[in-house]
Formats: structure tokens, C-alpha cells, sequence
């Protein structure tokens, strides 16, 4: 961070109620956000500096979708989630529409929710798969067109395990919102002009690989860093889903990483993983199937 950076972080800290680091957060935040523009490269935005701000282990973005007029949901999970919440989230996201109801409702609002402590009702119903998995708190939030909140634009699940969300995380998530709206509907864009939103990894020639972790490892890294699950690793590869999960804790103790994404991220800067992903051709041991 340069000093006028600094300079800027310190001045919103003393006016707002927000920790320097927190403010030093949200200036690398917004400024890393300009770069990116691929569906991995917001996985790892994602678990950088935002976590600072927003605490989760869960994210969930949805976009809405002209084609078939509606929201699609897409999350990212920097801890094993069960294939089952992650179905019901993804996509039409229909656990997630009862959250999506009550923000509308709320006036588009940034809403933020403990999951235990509502025992009846439909956002009961959204946070119990929630709290089912952990997750101790949720917030919401959405950009939708002007002077119409139920036609939403984009829409994001935050959720942590904490059993309540931290102090100011509404007021910093109104802050976020347009860089998150912008950001993510920038990526959406790009994987669409490429012609796969989820587009197939290919692995690079053995010979260019530097670094200590194999040629299954860097595979099942690569689709660590689509933010794919130990489950859909392991139907995409044909091995068990134990095995996948044996491989990331071998990954994680050689390059030294406390979790999936953070070994992302120091994967990414020792050029273990460099360049885009191929989206022409499938991952070397998934045939021909596409992330899809």
C-alpha cells in the first residue's frame, strides 16, 4: 500500500467506525477489484482481503439471468460443505429465496440474521441448512434497479460461523455493495464472451511445472480454485471424494496454507498455477466434461 493509500485508509478509519485495519482493507479491496475479471480470479478476491470486512466461510452471488428471468445463484466456500446445502443453494438458489424476499421487504437493506435464532417462518426455513453446516450468522444484500427493488440486478450471502454477525458488517457491506455488483457482474461477462461460465481447467505440461506439489495435486488445485467442492472434485475426476480431501491436506502442508484458499492464493504467487485456464479442452482426467 502506498503512503496516500495509507494516508486515505486512516482518514475513513477516523470517519467511520471502522479498525485501520479494517480501512486498509477496504482500500486493497477496492483497488484489486479493477483486475478482476475471471471466475478463479474472484474466488481468490473473495479470500484476500475481503474476509477483513466481511468474516465468512460461505459467499454466495447471484446474477440475474434476461435469458431465463431469474436469479442464479453461485457459491464460494472456503471450508467442505455438503453437496446437498450447496444443490440447494446454487442455481435457482431456492433455499436461498426466502433471504431474497425478506431483503426486498426490508427496503434493500443490508439484513444480517444469526441462524439459530428464528424458529419458525421462511427465513427460518433459509438459515436452518445454514446453521445445519455451521454457519452461525448470515447477511444479505443486493443492488436492484432504481426506484424498483424487486427487479434485482445482483444479489450476495455472506455467512460466517459466528453466531451473530460482527459489529458493523451492515454498514461495511453497504460500503462493499457496488464494488461486489461491479466486480461480479464484470466476471460474469468475461466467462460469457470465452463461452463457459464455469469454464474447464487444463493442467500446464508437466515440464513448465515448477514447484513442490504433483501432477494431481496442481489438478485438484485447479479446481480448488474454480471453488468446486471435495464431492464435485471427486465425481469430476472419478476417485473418491476421501481422496480429494487427503490430497488438499498434502497441498495445504506444502505450500504452507491454513486453508483451500489461501493455498489458492500461494499457489497463484509461485507461479505453481500460472495462466488462465483453458476452456477449450477438459482437465486430463475428466474427459471431456465441462464444469458446467
Amino acid at each position: 500500500m502506498t503512503s496516500l493509500e495509507e494516508d486515505f485508509a486512516g482518514r475513513l478509519a477516523d470517519a467511520m467506525t471502522m479498525s485501520p485495519a479494517q480501512a486498509q482493507a477496504l482500500v486493497r479491496v477496492i483497488e484489486s477489484s479493477r483486475q478482476v475479471r475471471r471466475r478463479y480470479q474472484f474466488f481468490v478476491w473473495l479470500q484476500s482481503q475481503l474476509p477483513v470486512l466481511l468474516p465468512h466461510q460461505l459467499f454466495v452471488c447471484a446474477a440475474w439471468q434476461r435469458q431465463i428471468r431469474e436469479l442464479q445463484f453461485d457459491p464460494f466456500h472456503s471450508v467442505p460443505l455438503a453437496q446437498g446445502l450447496l444443490s440447494r443453494i446454487g442455481g435457482a438458489g431456492q433455499a436461498l429465496q426466502p433471504l431474497v424476499q425478506a431483503w426486498i421487504a426490508g427496503d434493500g437493506r443490508a439484513l444480517e440474521w444469526s441462524t439459530s435464532e428464528h424458529r419458525r417462518g421462511p427465513v427460518a426455513d433459509a438459515c436452518a441448512p445454514l446453521h445445519e453446516a455451521g454457519l452461525g450468522h448470515v447477511a444479505v444484500h443486493g443492488m436492484a434497479r432504481p426506484q424498483r427493488p424487486a427487479e434485482i440486478e445482483t444479489f450476495f450471502v455472506v455467512a460466517g460461523p459466528e453466531p451473530r454477525a460482527p459489529e458493523g458488517l451492515a454498514e461495511r457491506f453497504e460500503l462493499l455493495l457496488p464494488h461486489l455488483h461491479a466486480t461480479f457482474l464484470r466476471v460474469q461477462g468475461t466467462e460469457r464472451q470465452i463461452g463457459a461460465p464455469r469454464p474447464a481447467l487444463a493442467a500446464p505440461a508437466a515440464e513448465s511445472r515448477p514447484g513442490p506439489i504433483t501432477d494431481r495435486e496442481r489438478e485438484i488445485l485447479l479446481w480448488v480454485r474454480e471453488g468446486k467442492s471435495n464431492v464435485e472434485i471427486a465425481s469430476l475426476l472419478g476417485i473418491s471424494a476421501l481422496t480429494v480431501k487427503n490430497h488438499v491436506q498434502k497441498i495445504l502442508r506444502k505450500v504452507g496454507a491454513a486453508n483451500r484458499a489461501q493455498a489458492v492464493a500461494k499457489a497463484m504467487e509461485a507461479q505453481l498455477l500460472s495462466g488462465a485456464p483453458d476452456g477449450s479442452r477438459a482437465p486430463r482426467s475428466a474427459g471431456s466434461r465441462r464444469n458446467s
